[in-house]
């Protein structure tokens, strides 16, 4: 059986289509997932970018080699830009995440202010992948949730290019 399949107890959310610019800055996520899996770690990238193009700056998940818990890939990306770029131009970008954001990155994102996000492979589909240990498992909150009790608007869009962003996870998650 397929992970997909297995994560038929939970309804799958229906992939959304996006355009070739976000598909463009999405893959990028996407790829530094994979380059942070070849380090060691949990299978997540992300990117944040201007609507005009300027990309303001990548992570990936480094959790495993940095012994910090919190060093998601959306939650890294956020340290590196909220010291360098203003509450205006945050709330202008786009965070591209290679998986459905979790609660503490969606808090992240929240408190950045940054204001439109596009993920990859959603957290249905990802628990799947991962399987349900007791030390992996999340807390079952989308990143919806959090962003509707933000005062400020957060876009979300996803999932989308999900068979693309799944693959990053394929025997990533080993018991």
């Amino acid at each position: 059986m397929s992970a997909v399949a297995s994560a038929a107890a939970s309804p799958l959310p229906e992939e959304v289509h996006i355009d070739a610019r976000d598909g463009l800055y999405l893959r990028q996520a996407i790829a530094l997932a994979d380059q942070g899996r070849a380090r060691g770690n949990r299978p997540f990238g992300a990117v944040a970018a201007l609507p005009d193009g300027t990309l303001l700056g990548e992570a990936f998940c480094d959790a495993a080699e940095t012994g910090d818990c919190t060093g998601h890939a959306e939650t890294n990306l956020v340290r590196r830009l909220t010291p360098l770029h203003g509450r205006e131009a945050l709330a202008a970008a786009t965070l591209y995440s290679s998986g459905e954001p979790c609660v503490m990155c969606a808090g992240a994102i929240f408190w950045s202010g940054i204001g439109r996000v596009v993920y990859g492979i959603d957290a249905v589909r990802l628990r799947a992948f991962r399987g349900e240990r007791a030390e992996q498992k999340d807390a079952e909150l989308s990143c919806r949730d959090v962003f509707r009790a933000s005062p400020h608007p957060i876009e979300c869009i996803g999932p989308a290019l999900v068979d693309e962003a799944g693959r990053s996870h394929v025997g990533a998650w080993k018991a």
